[in-house]
């Protein structure tokens, strides 16, 4: 690994408070202005929904609604607000898949911006159980877009992933149909956010290191080549909310600048290579790639270029040569059920890519 590596990642631990000995940066958070919108956040306790509703307290907004079917993380999202003015911040614990439940929400309190980052995001297990990831990531998509065109919410983002570009597992399959399905025209604005692993996210590979070196075993790294792209939690969400406040109409698809993929084999000599010298000599594991992983990732597609927007960060995904994605009708979808094996599930899922 080169001093420029080795510096690179060194930044990256820093600005997202993982690196063992230094504290992260605080930097002053962007004040957004979304005085007039009632905000739904889904997924609202895991790691990009509970930052988001972090960052949108700092911004002026109407209401915030924070919806999530995870029971202990949403009780421990209310503690860790402690909001000073909690008449404008309701928590609901909810199954977006639940459409009449959702469609309750929607006409009590009629949303105006959403954020849906609700999903199944791990790659093996979704590999193992295809049937959830087709049902949270798709149906459930599909059932928060339809309700939000038919209650006419204004703009919609959508969470996606970098794993969704030329997709050859189950979760990046899930999501990559679930962008198209938002391809539509309508009323409401559908925007699509596209990027890399979230720094010290839940099941990040930073707190599995972290986890192993606790434990004295070995850093276990599935190839010597594999990389992926990385971004830090804060800035991602910064980075989302300010694209909630764009208008282009070139193109509904947006990634972030992540510099360069980061070899998983470097960040673990990183590790290492510190704890080494106040611990006893940590080894480092090769052992295979995983069920449904790819040895490096994409933002884009063959069919796709890039468009650099106002700010650095924020770059538009544009079509190449007018390259029209179909969307999707999902009629063979609806057969998918849990009796299916994966193989047939797969197979279906592949027709829509």
């Amino acid at each position: 690994m080169n001093k420029s590596t080795s510096n690179y990642i060194d930044q990256l631990l820093i600005e997202s408070g993982l690196f063992p000995t230094k504290k992260a940066p605080q930097r002053p958070l962007n004040n957004f202005d979304f005085s007039n919108e009632t905000i739904l956040i889904t997924g609202a306790a895991g790691s990009v929904g509970s930052e988001l509703s972090k960052q949108l307290l700092a911004c002026d907004y109407k209401k915030l609604i924070l919806v999530d079917v995870a029971e202990s993380p949403l009780y421990d999202l209310i503690n860790d607000l402690k909001l000073e003015n909690i008449t404008t911040v309701d928590f609901f614990l909810l199954n977006i898949t639940d459409e009449e439940t959702l469609r309750h929400l929607f006409e009590t309190y009629k949303p105006t911006l959403i954020f849906h980052t609700a999903a199944y995001k791990h790659v093996p297990l979704m590999e193992k159980i295809p049937y959830e990831a087709v049902k949270l990531n798709v149906f459930g998509t599909k059932i928060l877009a339809d309700l939000s065109m038919e209650y006419n919410v204004k703009k919609f983002i959508f969470i996606s992933t970098d794993k969704a570009v030329n997709p050859i597992g189950i979760m990046g399959m899930s999501k990559r149909v679930a962008e198209s399905y938002l391809s539509t025209k309508s009323t409401t604005r559908f925007i699509i956010t596209r990027f890399g692993n979230i720094l010290g996210s839940n099941g990040s590979v930073l707190l599995l290191f972290k986890k192993q070196i606790e434990l004295g075993v070995p850093l276990t790294v599935t190839d010597n080549d594999i990389s992926r792209y990385f971004i830090n939690k804060r800035k991602a969400c910064s980075l989302i909310l300010e694209v909630a406040t764009l208008n282009s109409k070139e193109s509904n698809i947006y990634t972030f600048n992540m510099g360069q993929p980061i070899k998983i084999i470097d960040l673990a000599e990183r590790l290492a290579s510190f704890y080494n010298s106040i611990q006893t000599k940590i080894e480092i594991k090769i052992t295979e790639l995983r069920p449904g992983e790819k040895l490096h990732e994409h933002l884009i597609s063959k069919n796709e270029i890039l468009i650099p927007t106002k700010n650095k960060d924020i770059l538009l995904v544009q079509s190449k040569n007018n390259f029209k994605t179909k969307r999707s009708d999902f009629s063979e979808l609806t057969s998918v059920n849990p009796s299916m094996s994966n193989s047939e599930i797969k197979s279906i899922l592949e027709k829509y890519i």
